[in-house]
């Protein structure tokens, strides 16, 4: 299956947070979109891996991607080196995506800036026709993604572009909701972290409410490149 857009994120639901609204209005598109997660957070302060497993099945229903997988690294201590790298050429190989989504360049969770590393550097290696790869027992063909954006998590990075998501932002929450053990849940008696607070939640929506004002929207998702955007002429631009 080749997909259009292929979103990774260091652990479940780092994807739903950034940019599920800019996920779920390429879908509505028409565009096949894929998710794959480094890690099945099995660090994380409330749930379990296998509790996590459920939720991200749940969401992707919610974000309606074509394909969800979980490549299993060691939440915390996955590394960008050969190793990791090899495969996640082996999901950019199976998937051919001409965009590549991934996690912040610069974030909270040290995960988060490794991730988006290590997704950006196998990017370019998956281009290398010398790399071999195998799927299945089938060598893979080299295949580069012609752009990586990286979405924006818990610090305040200043965006290179805004989607203007209005309209979708409540499939968004409803896909962060799917992980029902890790945000705001009054009845839960699980240690509380930076992400379990209603504020937490809430800031979500103001957040992206705060960018939709940058762009003059009701709703935006922000994310940073790695090179510049290239446009046919001035009026693409809004």
């Amino acid at each position: 299956m080749k997909l259009d857009i292929l979103a990774f994120g260091a652990h479940p639901d780092d994807i739903e947070l950034g940019c599920a609204a800019t996920i779920a209005k390429e879908v509505s598109l028409g565009k096949l979109v894929g998710i794959v997660d480094l890690t099945r957070g099995e660090l994380g302060t409330r749930g379990s891996a296998e509790i996590r497993d459920i939720e991200s099945a749940n969401a992707a229903k919610i974000l309606k991607v074509a394909v969800r997988e979980n490549l299993g690294f060691r939440d915390g201590f996955f590394k960008n080196d050969e190793e990791h790298q090899l495969e996640v050429i082996r999901m950019i190989r199976k998937y051919k995506p001409e965009i590549v989504l991934c996690n912040a360049i610069d974030d909270r969770h040290i995960d988060h800036g490794k991730g988006s590393k290590l997704v950006s550097d196998a990017c370019f290696l998956s281009g290398l026709s010398k790399i071999q790869t195998s799927l299945n027992d089938a060598i893979q063909d080299a295949w580069r993604p012609k752009v990586v954006y990286h979405y924006i998590q818990w610090k305040n990075i200043q965006p290179d572009f805004v989607v203007d998501v209005s309209g979708f932002m409540n499939i968004k929450m409803d896909a962060i909701m799917a992980y029902d053990s890790q945000f705001y849940n009054p009845e839960s008696k699980e240690p509380e972290s930076p992400i379990t607070s209603k504020n937490f939640l809430d800031s979500v929506k103001y957040r992206a409410q705060d960018i939709g004002r940058l762009i003059n929207a009701e709703f935006g998702e922000g994310f940073t490149v790695e090179r510049y955007l290239a446009v046919n002429s001035l009026g693409d631009l809004k």
